[in-house]
């Protein structure tokens, strides 16, 4: 009984320090990354600011070409979304509406259902570099609430998102600059 009762203080005192420990752990983070295009601004933003062509570079598109896709609204407007529902908890359920386009940047709000739900702003700029240059940046924020918010100990948002953008970056460098 002494055995048990030490294992259960033990367990007890793990969470209590845990929970303690989330309590100065960040909750909010941020990730960002960029491409140059060698292609006039205009023609790159025309490109990225229809949500229906981020199907051609996104990584988390194609991890799965079975997904059930649903589209409503005009297409490259501010309240067009892009709805999407897969069985590869990679990909998941969500939806992704374009909230505003300001000159060079879109806006959009990423809300995720499953496997776990969320929102975060994310957005794409499409700056001129040179004449027939554009630098492009794709990025969002997040936030985790206390205490899951311990996990970001041991996630490195930045880097595991980060990947996937530079990917998706690099396929639309691709695309576009065949055009």
């Amino acid at each position: 009984m002494k055995i048990l009762k030490k294992i259960l203080i033990g367990i007890v005192s793990l969470i209590v320090l845990i929970l303690i420990v989330a309590i100065f752990v960040k909750k909010d983070y941020a990730v960002e990354r960029e491409i140059v295009i060698e292609k006039p601004q205009t023609e790159v933003f025309d490109y990225v600011k229809l949500l229906k062509n981020q199907d051609n570079f996104s990584v988390w598109a194609k991890r799965d070409p079975n997904m059930k896709k649903e589209y409503v609204g005009t297409d490259g407007t501010p309240g067009f979304t892009s709805k999407w529902d897969s069985n590869d908890d990679h990909v998941g359920k969500g939806e992704q509406e374009i909230k505003a386009i300001n000159g060079d940047t879109i806006f959009y709000e990423l809300r995720f259902i499953k496997p776990f739900e969320s929102k975060a702003p994310a957005y794409m700029i499409a700056q001129n570099a040179s004449a027939t240059q554009t630098k492009v940046k794709w990025g969002f924020k997040g936030h985790m609430n206390y205490p899951m918010n311990i996990m970001l100990l041991c996630m490195n948002m930045n880097e595991m998102i980060g990947k996937d953008f530079q990917t998706g970056l690099e396929n639309l460098k691709g695309i576009l600059e065949k055009k």
